[in-house]
């Protein structure tokens, strides 16, 4: 059936051209965007001014010697009416143009006897002929994993999908707009790094040619960030992209958006009282509201985010107190918490992260900031001035997820090496995400850093606003090969 589709509107095509016209032109001429021709209406009937608009037919309904259509471009839709008496071309349109097709049409405002606002041909060019139907006009577009093969297909016939895609722009324009009004500097810093860092995460790897030389793709930018910090910055942001060769779920992607910012003389407790404001107005701005639905759940973002202690939620949740655990202890929780990937070599930090997802996490539905976990979780930051075996960190988290991350910077070079050297220790006993040592950095550090707070937000935060799944939330994911 489809292939017979395809074969018919190729022959119109060549009737087309056979006709001496052009199907695919370079340039059309647009007076108005449908929206504005709508909004000017009134206006247009009173002058009899012909005008130019373009679009999709979306509808198409020949009756003899009449034909309605509906014609639709970004701003919206209106009909058309070819009339045999109003048009030199009818038969022509009659026989090659269809609903797909994208079109060039001039004519008069007119309004018809039911009182809808029309616009009554008097010339018309195909500027774009359909030759493969859109799945609703013969199959529909219903499988998921096609809508996200041939997004195009499913932005064109679901209007949801378009939305959820102009509010994910507002969400990073409002949040940049918000920084850049309290004085941070927007900047980049480099995709390919010799040592990737900042999070702890699997690389992906590629090869410059030039340099003869591996990089691997950034896992974060968050040492390159700090490293500005160090070269006199007081206040930055990035907002890019972030690649990390982990597995696929509903919150995890392997390119994905996010921004990182840092600013100097400040600390986290500073810090979480400007997100709560700036996300407060970022959610806002992208959904129109300070409430969201999550699983079925309601989500209140308007009220005061509390800080919930990471030690007492965890006793609470698994009845270990990672005061008194040890490493052995934790293993044999995980165990019989059934975590896969435990093992004796992950180390205490890795595996007190394993317990958390298992036992704590699920049950933080309400926003909330979970602060100050142990020192062996967070290789970066600082050590709380309370107790020195926990550090100044702060998650942000609701619907059972983790939605952003912030702390207190390391800043002294020499309990940095000794963090770095850990996080090589598990590395080579087999810890793939353990984070590399970067000795650059810590010869950066060794010039001065001053205090400094940091924070990461990634395009996770808007598919849980928008109660979806990350993958549907991004235009085009990867797919495995079919």
């Amino acid at each position: 059936m489809l292939e017979d589709i395809i074969n018919e509107r190729r022959k119109k095509l060549e009737e087309y051209k056979k006709a001496g016209l052009e199907p695919y032109p370079a340039k059309v001429k647009r007076d108005f965007l449908i929206a504005e021709f709508l909004e000017g209406f009134s206006d247009l009937v009173k002058s009899g001014k012909q005008v130019y608009v373009v679009g999709r037919f979306s509808a198409w309904r020949d009756q003899g010697k009449i034909i309605f259509s509906d014609i639709k471009d970004k701003s919206g839709k209106t009909q058309i009416i070819f009339n045999q008496k109003e048009i030199a071309n009818f038969d022509l349109i009659q026989k090659t143009f269809e609903a797909g097709d994208f079109a060039e049409i001039s004519g008069i405002a007119f309004e018809t006897q039911r009182g809808e606002k029309s616009l009554l041909a008097k010339t018309a060019r195909i500027i774009a002929k359909e030759l493969r139907p859109l799945p609703s006009d013969w199959y529909g577009l219903t499988d998921t994993e096609k809508r996200l093969r041939q997004r195009y297909l499913d932005l064109l016939i679901n209007e949801n999908t378009k939305d959820v895609f102009v509010k994910k722009a507002k969400f990073w324009k409002t949040m940049r707009n918000y920084l850049e009004k309290a004085d941070f500097l927007e900047v980049e810093t480099p995709v390919l790094e010799a040592i990737p860092g900042g999070a702890e995460a699997e690389p992906f790897m590629t090869h410059h040619n030039a340099l003869n030389q591996d990089f691997y793709l950034r896992i974060s930018p968050e040492l390159s960030l700090k490293r500005l910090i160090i070269g006199g910055f007081e206040k930055i942001f990035e907002i890019g992209r972030i690649f990390r060769n982990e597995g696929i779920d509903a919150e995890h992607l392997q390119d994905y958006t996010q921004m990182e910012m840092y600013w100097a003389y400040q600390d986290y407790e500073g810090l979480m009282k400007f997100l709560e404001k700036m996300l407060k107005k970022v959610i806002k701005e992208t959904v129109g509201e300070l409430q969201t639905n999550c699983n079925g759940e309601k989500i209140n973002w308007g009220g005061k985010w509390p800080k919930s202690d990471y030690y007492k939620l965890f006793k609470e949740a698994s009845g270990i107190n990672l005061k008194k655990t040890s490493e052995d202890e934790l293993l044999k929780k995980a165990i019989e918490l059934k975590v896969e990937s435990a093992e004796k070599k992950l180390g205490r930090g890795r595996l007190i992260d394993l317990i958390y997802k298992k036992t704590v996490r699920p049950k933080l539905i309400q926003p909330a900031f979970l602060v100050n976990p142990p020192a062996e979780v967070e290789p970066l930051a600082k050590r709380w001035r309370k107790d020195e075996t926990r550090v100044e960190r702060f998650q942000i988290v609701a619907c059972g997820t983790e939605l952003g991350k912030g702390f207190s910077e390391l800043n002294d070079p020499i309990d940095q090496r000794t963090r770095f050297e850990e996080q090589k220790r598990l590395r080579v006993a087999g810890d793939k995400e353990a984070q590399m040592f970067d000795e650059d950095y810590l010869e950066a550090m060794e010039h001065g850093m001053p205090p400094t707070a940091g924070f990461g937000i990634s395009e996770r935060f808007f598919a849980i606003l928008m109660n979806k799944s990350v993958r549907e939330c991004v235009f085009f994911p990867l797919m495995r090969k079919k």
